[in-house]
C-alpha cells in the first residue's frame, strides 16, 4: 500500500497521472535532452531559451488540466471566467513556439538537420500542448454554456492566439506585460486597430495563423473522433 501512495505521489508531482500526460512528459524531455547536447557539444547557450518557451507553452495545459480534474471548483460562474481570462493570457505561448523556426539555419555549429530536429520538436510540442489545452478549455466551457456553438468558442480564441503570437514575435511583449506593461501594451494594440491599413501585414500574419491554427485544430479534433 505504501509503494502505491509513493508511485501516486511521484506521477502526481511529475504530471504523469494519465496517457497523455506520460506521453508529452517523455516528448517534452526529448526536446529539452536535444538542448541540452547542443549546449554541451558548442560550449555555447544558444537554443537554450527554448527550454523557458516550453515552460511557457506548458502553464496553460497545466491549467486546464487542472481544471478538467477539480471541476467542482469551477462551478462558480464567476470562478470560472478569471480561470478563462488567465488561461487566454497564457495559451498564445504554446503556439508561439512556432515562430521559433525562424531561427533555423542562422547558426552552423552543430549540422543543419539537428537543429531542425531541436526546433521541430519543441515547435510540435507547443502545439500539442496548446490544442490539448483548447480541447480541455472547450469542454469546460460547454459546460458552462451548452449551447455555445464549437466554432463560436475556436474562432475567437485562435485569433487572439494569432494576435498574440505576433505581439509577442514583433512587438516583443510578454503575457506577464498585462500587468507590468499594460499602458503600452495597450497603445501598439490600438494603433494596429486605429490604422489597419498601415499594420496590414501585421493583420495578414494573424488572419493568416488564425485560420491555420483553427484547421490545424479542427483537422486533430476530428481526427480524434474517427480514431475512436
Amino acid at each position: 500500500m505504501s509503494n502505491y501512495v509513493k508511485r501516486s505521489g511521484w506521477q502526481h508531482w511529475f504530471f504523469l497521472r494519465s496517457e497523455i500526460d506520460r506521453i508529452l512528459s517523455l516528448s517534452m524531455f526529448f526536446s529539452v535532452l536535444l538542448v541540452l547536447m547542443r549546449v554541451t557539444y558548442t560550449n555555447s547557450l544558444m537554443y537554450l531559451f527554448l527550454a523557458w518557451n516550453l515552460f511557457l507553452a506548458y502553464l496553460p495545459y497545466a491549467l486546464t488540466n487542472w481544471m478538467t480534474r477539480s471541476p467542482d471548483r469551477w462551478r462558480s460562474r464567476w470562478r470560472f471566467m478569471v480561470a478563462v481570462a488567465g488561461w487566454l493570457l497564457f495559451i498564445p505561448n504554446s503556439f508561439y513556439i512556432i515562430t521559433d523556426l525562424f531561427h533555423l539555419g542562422s547558426y552552423y555549429a552543430v549540422p543543419l538537420w539537428f537543429d531542425l530536429a531541436l526546433i521541430l520538436s519543441f515547435a510540435w510540442n507547443g502545439l500539442i500542448l496548446g490544442i490539448v489545452s483548447v480541447r480541455q478549455m472547450e469542454k469546460l466551457v460547454a459546460m458552462h454554456f451548452p449551447s455555445l456553438n464549437e466554432w463560436a468558442f475556436i474562432c475567437p480564441v485562435m485569433w487572439l492566439n494569432a494576435l498574440g503570437v505576433y505581439i509577442g514575435r514583433y512587438l516583443r511583449f510578454n503575457s506577464w506585460d498585462v500587468i507590468t506593461d499594460p499602458f503600452q501594451l495597450m497603445a501598439d494594440i490600438s494603433a494596429m486597430l486605429v490604422h489597419p491599413l498601415q499594420y496590414r501585414y501585421a493583420w495578414g500574419m494573424v488572419a493568416c495563423f488564425s485560420v491555420f491554427m483553427t484547421l490545424m485544430y479542427m483537422t486533430l479534433k476530428r481526427t480524434s473522433k474517427t480514431i475512436h
